[in-house]
């Protein structure tokens, strides 16, 4: 039986509920129509999110993304709708949309949305060199 487009969002139990770790996204084939041309809009999607109890299933979010396809909302509109869906179905500690719109009338447009669990804090980032210093073979 062939897959077909869901809202349905489905998810599983975090393996690693007691560590922040970050969760990377892309969708690069996201589509849906334009509200007012009924023109196709194409978007890249990049879902970053830092899960508490629940992750994202990776094929039920396929074909929910799928669903948007023929649905007709701004940019602006269809990212925030996601971004609620998203955390309503996973309760994440912190979540990010970033829809990068692909070039219509000349204009690229980006929405990023954000969500973060009440009182949650990130920890401070870590920047490691990535190539450490040489000690000096000169005297």
């Amino acid at each position: 039986m062939p897959s077909r487009p869901s809202r349905k969002l489905e998810t599983f139990a975090n393996p690693s509920p007691e560590r922040d770790y970050r969760v990377h996204i892309e969708v690069p084939e996201f589509t849906c129509l334009c509200p007012l041309t009924g023109q196709p809009d194409f978007a890249n999607l990049a879902i970053d999110y830092v899960p508490d109890r629940r992750n994202l299933e990776l094929k039920a979010l396929k074909l929910y993304m799928w669903s948007f396809r023929d649905e007709g909302v701004f940019h602006e509109a269809v990212t925030n709708c996601i971004l609620d869906e998203l955390v309503a179905a996973t309760t994440p500690r912190f979540m990010r949309l970033t829809a990068r719109w692909f070039v219509r009338g000349g204009i690229f447009t980006t929405v990023v949305a954000e969500h973060r669990k009440k009182g949650w804090k990130p920890a401070p980032r870590v920047e490691l060199d990535a190539f450490p210093s040489q000690p000096s073979t000169r005297g």
